[in-house]
């Protein structure tokens, strides 16, 4: 393996590293900097989060810079303010002994004011997220016509975050003559129309295999019913006592809830989520870092960015939209060589989406009952016992209270005074688990099995026709393909409409002029009566119970098939959604 010091780099950049604690050179790092070095290129480097791509690009980026000239040379973009402020601090870090080079970081959430007063002081690089970026340049506050060097990192968050109109801005205003280093974990197609459109005969580098896992991650699942979901949580992070990690969740208000439940209930939690003020979330983050706090409660867009190598789990609470978010999600734990294990929560009905996340990122899952009360218990006493055993004993400073607590305990035996000792530690445990129920879903089919050569699951009646599945109920919605209509829309109209995000869900079939979905049976009543009265992108919007066999061919798709699209949201209100389109109260004196 070539080390730091073979690789043609300036030796106040390397008392810098070393300094750092870097001793030898990540994959990518070995791979791109000499490269670099050698010959300033366009280059397309793929790695997951964790794989050292900040100093793989910071470092020759350093050495380069011409001190002299204030303006502008380097630009990176990212795509949160936490990656935007951690590249600063990083490549900061490493100029140490280069006190010349100025790096800015630019975000929003900040005060602009500031921000634009240190540019004009002149600066060298700098580390922007895209919408506050083209902020700055819409009004004519930055220069980037002498940028040598942009750095697009995270390039396939950036445009799952929807900047892909900020980011093309930002491109037109960089010199033609630029090189262009892009980072992306995957490579879907708006990052190859980047590479296409933006950079010269790009070199590509790989760690891994395109779009995979970390190889040192171990990928989990527990299946559980839909309404156990919270206490599988618990029972996770009960069964590891130093569990330090992130859970995802859907949505924000999710995101409090499952925090503000677990804080309640005696654990170590707090969420981050969009809501948050950049004070708030910088808090958050740095009680995060310093393990003042043991597990983040975070939506995707609030956890990326996030890097932190000693994560030990990811626990996803609902399963991601799409292979990229898991992608991602699980690569925060597993990072500078470490191993992870990412845990998701499911329900019977997503099996089929665990196959398609195993495909999609070359990895097995593997299925693991979730631990009962009695091996929970054993796991804590164990830990507990390792405590007692390895404490550290400051004989100086207790030796003079040792009489009377020996007088005190006298009348106890060693097996009575380990009694008492572990029931006083642990009685909360016993209490609370002593007769809790097995949480596990049964295993009622193979899913493999199940599953037809068109890939849904599903049963068929004797004349063809798929019947709903047990336990649920099949609805038919009067909107369909031709109305854009996509399996996430129905999703999101399902959860507003019976106010619950554990409802389960079970195959949903998209047909030109309508759609299919089957809903727990018990929700079926709720679902019925607040479908009523709302329209989707013109379309007024009708729910009924369906008659089995009414329809003939079909375009099926299981919640699986949702490739990440961006939906409209399902209102019953008057608030525009978020992306897609608008679902408003119709005037019910205008039906039709």
């Amino acid at each position: 393996m070539m080390q730091f010091n073979e690789m043609g780099l300036d030796p106040r950049i390397l008392k810098g590293i070393q300094e750092m604690g870097f001793e030898q050179p990540s994959p990518i790092q070995e791979q791109f900097i000499p490269l670099f070095l050698k010959k300033p290129t366009d280059i397309v480097g793929l790695a997951q989060t964790g794989t050292g791509k900040t100093a793989a690009f910071g470092l020759p980026m350093l050495q380069v810079i011409d001190p002299k000239n204030r303006v502008p040379q380097a630009l990176i973009i990212s795509p949160t303010r936490e990656l935007c402020v951690q590249i600063a601090r990083e490549i900061s870090d490493y100029a140490k002994y280069l006190p010349d080079i100025s790096i800015v970081p630019i975000y929003g959430g900040a005060d602009i004011g500031a921000q634009v007063t240190a540019l004009r002081k002149g600066v060298h690089i700098i580390a922007a997220t895209p919408g506050r970026l083209h902020d700055m340049i819409r009004k004519n506050k930055v220069d980037l016509s002498q940028v040598s060097i942009l750095v697009l990192d995270e390039a396939d968050e950036m445009l799952n975050m929807g900047f892909q109109e900020d980011v093309d801005a930002i491109l037109e205003k960089t010199p033609k003559t630029k090189n262009t280093l892009l980072f992306s974990a995957t490579m879907p197609k708006e990052i190859a129309a980047i590479a296409k459109n933006y950079m010269t005969n790009p070199i590509e580098i790989a760690v891994g295999k395109k779009g995979s896992g970390a190889e040192n991650v171990e990928h989990i699942y527990h299946m559980v019913h839909a309404k156990d979901r919270y206490s599988a949580l618990k029972r996770v992070m009960d069964f590891v006592p130093d569990i330090y990690g992130i859970v995802f969740c859907r949505t924000r208000m999710e995101t409090n809830e499952i925090a503000s439940q677990l804080i309640q209930d005696g654990y170590s939690a707090e969420a981050l989520h969009g809501d948050l003020s950049q004070a708030q979330r910088d808090y958050v983050m740095e009680k995060f870092r310093t393990k003042g706090v043991q597990m983040l409660i975070a939506t995707d867009v609030a956890a990326r960015g996030i890097d932190v190598n000693d994560l030990t789990h990811i626990i996803n609470y609902n399963l991601p939209d799409d292979i990229e978010n898991y992608t991602h999600r699980s690569g925060r734990t597993g990072r500078a060589g470490k191993s992870g294990i990412s845990i998701s929560i499911i329900h019977m009905k997503e099996q089929g989406r665990i196959r398609m996340i195993e495909k999609g990122i070359g990895k097995k899952f593997l299925r693991q009952p979730v631990p009962t009360g009695k091996v929970i218990c054993e796991k804590q006493l164990m830990y507990l016992i390792d405590k007692l055993e390895t404490v550290t004993i400051n004989e100086e400073q207790i030796e003079p209270f040792l009489p009377s607590v020996y007088t005190k305990l006298e009348a106890l035996s060693k097996e009575d005074l380990i009694k008492h000792f572990v029931s006083l530690e642990f009685n909360r445990f016993i209490e609370y688990y002593g007769n809790t129920p097995d949480l596990n879903a049964p295993d009622t089919h193979d899913i493999r099995g199940r599953e037809g050569r068109d890939g849904r699951d599903g049963r068929e009646s004797r004349d063809g026709r798929r019947n709903s599945s047990e336990g649920l109920t099949q609805f038919r919605l009067n909107v369909g393909l031709s109305q854009g209509l996509i399996p996430k829309d129905i999703i999101t109209f399902v959860i507003d409409a019976t106010g619950s995000r554990n409802v389960e869900i079970g195959k949903i079939e998209l047909f030109k002029s309508h759609a299919l979905v089957e809903i727990d049976s018990q929700a079926a009543n709720a679902f019925l009566k607040n479908s009523r009265g709302m329209n989707f992108r013109g379309s007024f919007f009708d729910a009924e119970v369906n008659n089995p066999g009414r329809d003939g061919g079909d375009r099926g798709y299981d919640r699986s098939g949702d490739r990440g699209d961006r939906g409209g949201r399902f209102d019953r209100g008057f608030r525009k959604p978020e992306g897609g389109g608008e679902f408003k109260r119709r005037d019910r004196k205008k039906r039709f």
